[in-house]
């Protein structure tokens, strides 16, 4: 069974990949679309089987290869923390085949897509199922080739080429890091099966690893080597950069990988490997800040942006934010727990921002929408409905999850507790201001599409149509995310977090004998608990005064500040620093090598200059091939003169 769920994605790649143009378009979407609903189930199958029962197993198939002491064997690894991953990527991954039959009906290149989306499912499947390190680093590599080619879908635009290019190579920063980390592991301890390692992470603990200068202990370079590849993947402060630029893919890309499953990658590998993190306070510490600096920052440059892609892009990078923090602090329950639940809430957010774009013939900015309501009922419905979970409204799937990891970070022992906590009650103000800010320009107020063309699209994309409700397709995995973020909080909040949390993990997240995290949350003041409402409420009323009861307030308090409105707008001018430090340095260093070193001294004295001296030595010999008779005997005489001089001064002793 588990086998069967890992491998029809795969199946579905191959059959849309390799026949799509035989098959058709209608039999790739069939095909590649049934396959994942059925691994779908069975994920939920194996879901109930091993959590609530005892169905944790290894399934061995077979050596993968071996090297001197490595021995890596491909084999699926199926407990708790498995089960829950599959039941994200799956459940979502065939949502949006089942939504993309509906958005990408235009599109001549339908069977690509498929073959592409159902790829990127089995990479993220080999990922989540991994035994070894080598076996996980083989999924991570397969979804960023996935992400490069789902974003770069539309490689007309030369938009899209670069924003799959920038995905690709920021992730190669955190990706270099990991696979040190890898090598690291494999040196300390001889393996990189995870249940020989996490033996011997008690050694690995009490040694000492000199890098760069300097005596590390042996588990914090680990454990930040392996944490740099997380932060690429996911995004955080400082690789997060490719996230936003990521928009540029069809709005089921986004879904699929920014909601769910790949930026998800790094906060299942640093759960993953729990054993090793325990053992490094220090490199827990940073995981913490680094997860509460990014929710600020993604939630300040969230408050500004006018794409509505992007605004649940900076959205999603905030979240990821909160995640790692329930890391940092050891209650890696709860960041899953955040994980599972946002699966849903955010990958309806995208699919309902993918209807409205499908509504309004492509346009995405925001500042031209309005009053869509009267227009697509059910998927103002369907977003209002995931901006209360993002936000945390009581009772629906964030108010469970985003609130424990506050308590968390409130009840940490980390020395990063304080800023953690603030941070994270800050970016939720923000949170709800910025989604409640989305919601109210694009479904509320007066109409701004009118009959204008903004961007041109009139002539070829009919903007001036009215606004219409999606097709089914569309629609029904609208409905059933909607179910699953008022409900998984709910339901699965005991056995994440809650009293059944033993039962249910049985050992797959480990902590240490000192980690009460837990326990400690439940006992945290009423007032922290009762924060994150608050803050919801306070960003509510804020978004309602500027954008329903006085629209003329933001432009009015942009202009007034406009220093601040700018260094938001321009996402903390990070693009614009990177440019400078990194990108500008290196073209000019390859134009250097390719004109200068290449150009001028490789081949000038090289294969081109020879071929040049050559053809100037045989310019001058061919001169003298005059064709007369007199010239060659005249240099016949020349030539037997000066041969007799040499034999009479020199060559005769």
């Amino acid at each position: 069974m588990v086998q069967a769920l890992v491998f029809l994605p795969l199946i579905g790649f191959l059959i849309a990949g390799l026949f799509g143009r035989v098959i058709g378009a209608r039999a790739s979407e069939i095909v590649t679309t049934g396959l994942m609903l059925i691994s779908a189930a069975l994920s939920w199958f194996v879901f109930m089987r091993v959590g609530y029962g005892d169905g944790a197993e290894r399934i061995m198939l077979g050596q993968w290869f071996a090297s001197g002491g490595l021995v890596v064997d491909w084999a699926l690894r199926v407990d708790t923390l498995t089960a829950v991953m599959l039941v994200v990527v799956n459940s979502v991954s065939s949502l949006v085949h089942l939504y993309s039959i509906g958005y990408m009906h235009e599109d001549r290149n339908r069977p690509r897509f498929f073959a592409y989306l159902s790829l990127f499912t089995f990479a993220m499947l080999m990922l989540v199922t991994s035994d070894n390190l080598v076996q996980m680093f083989f999924g991570w590599e397969g979804v960023g080739l996935a992400s490069y080619l789902l974003i770069g879908f539309w490689f007309q635009k030369p938009t899209a080429n670069a924003a799959a290019m920038k995905a690709f190579i920021v992730n190669r920063v955190g990706d270099f890091g990991f696979a040190l980390g890898i090598f690291l592991v494999f040196v300390l301890t001889g393996s990189v099966s995870y249940d020989a390692v996490f033996a011997r992470v008690p050694e690995i603990a009490a040694m000492k690893v000199h890098f760069i200068g300097v005596d590390w202990n042996a588990a914090t370079i680990t454990c930040l080597l392996l944490f740099m590849g997380a932060m690429g993947k996911s995004a955080q402060f400082l690789l997060h950069t490719w996230l936003p630029d990521a928009m540029e893919g069809p709005t089921p890309v986004s879904a699929l990988i920014h909601a769910a499953t790949m930026v998800t990658a790094g906060v299942f590998m640093v759960a993953r490997l729990s054993p090793i993190f325990e053992a490094s306070p220090a490199a827990l510490t940073f995981v913490m800040v680094m997860g509460a600096t990014t929710a600020f920052f993604a939630a300040t440059v969230g408050l500004v942006q006018n794409d509505i892609k992007r605004v649940i892009a900076y959205s999603t990078c905030s979240q990821l934010g909160y995640m790692f923090v329930a890391l940092g602090a050891g209650a890696y329950s709860a960041g899953i727990f955040h994980l599972f639940t946002h699966a849903f809430f955010k990958a309806l957010l995208f699919l309902g921002a993918g209807s409205v774009i499908h509504a309004m013939h492509h346009e995405q900015d925001i500042r031209h929408m309005g009053g869509l309501w009267k227009k697509i009922p059910f998927t103002t419905a369907m977003m209002a409905i995931g901006t209360l979970a993002l936000t945390g409204f009581p009772l629906t799937a964030g108010y469970f999850s985003k609130d424990a990891i506050i308590e968390s970070a409130y009840a940490s022992q980390s020395g990063a507790q304080s800023y953690a906590f603030i941070l994270l009650v800050l970016a939720a103000c923000m949170t709800s201001f910025y989604s409640w800010r989305l919601f109210f320009m694009t479904f509320t107020g007066n109409a701004r599409w009118g009959h204008d063309d903004h961007h041109g699209h009139a002539a070829d994309d009919h903007h001036a149509h009215e606004p219409h409700e999606s097709p089914l397709t569309m629609l029904v995995p609208l409905a059933l995310l909607a179910l699953g973020a008022l409900l998984s909080g709910y339901m699965f909040y005991g056995v994440f977090i809650g009293e059944g949390y033993g039962e249910f993990w049985k050992g797959a997240l480990f902590t240490g004998e000192n980690n009460h995290i837990l326990h400690a949350i439940h006992d945290v003041p009423g007032w922290v608990k009762n924060a994150p409402l608050v803050m919801m409420i306070i960003g509510f009323v804020v978004a309602y005064i500027f954008y329903v009861r006085h629209p003329h307030l933001p432009g009015q308090l942009a202009a007034n500040q406009p220093i601040l409105y700018r260094f938001l707008l321009n996402k903390w001018y990070f693009d614009e620093l990177y440019d400078f430090l990194f990108v500008r340095p290196a073209k000019w260093l390859g134009y250097q090598l390719w004109k200068k070193g290449d150009g001028r001294v490789i081949d000038g004295m090289g294969p081109d200059g020879i071929a040049a001296r050559v053809q100037n030595v045989t310019a001058i010999v061919v001169k003298f091939q005059t064709g007369y008779l007199y010239h060659y005997a005249f240099a016949m005489l020349m030539g037997v003169a000066a041969l007799i001089t040499w034999y009479m001064f020199g060559g005769a002793h």
